[in-house]
């Protein structure tokens, strides 16, 4: 939403029960978001953003009400390697941590060796390999 902060647009989806967000939404907001590298973005337009900080936004807004299933496509596309890590590791330990099923589309083969278990397309044959 152009109109709205980051810390705005990561809250949208706590609205969504009584247009309030809940007790602790925006603390968690502002943990993830500094997880992921933008705290010190909370009042920013996206407008004001590079299009990596829009996808790291993104994802914390997938995040902020806990799912217990995540569907990620190209989750570190858009991002840096320092970053990419960063996103990586939340993903990771919220899989390990939370429990949080994880399924992650993605080219990159240094996020692919950190999931459990792996299903490759090549060729028009699908092979998986579980770690």
């Amino acid at each position: 939403l152009p109109q709205c902060s980051v810390l705005e647009n990561v809250l949208v989806p706590t609205l969504a029960e009584n247009g309030k967000a809940p007790a602790g939404a925006v603390e968690r907001a502002k943990q993830l978001l500094d997880r992921v590298g933008l705290g010190h973005r909370l009042t920013h337009r996206p407008a004001q953003l590079s299009g990596g900080e829009c996808q790291r936004v993104a994802v914390v807004r997938a995040l902020i009400n806990q799912p217990s299933l995540i569907l990620a496509d190209e989750p570190t596309g858009a991002l840096d390697h320092s970053n990419a890590e960063s996103l990586a590791d939340l993903l990771v330990e919220l899989n390990r941590d939370e429990k949080v099923t994880l399924i992650v589309v993605t080219h990159s083969t240094d996020l692919a060796a950190r999931m459990g278990t792996t299903h490759q397309l090549q060729d028009g044959t699908f092979a998986s390999n579980a770690a």
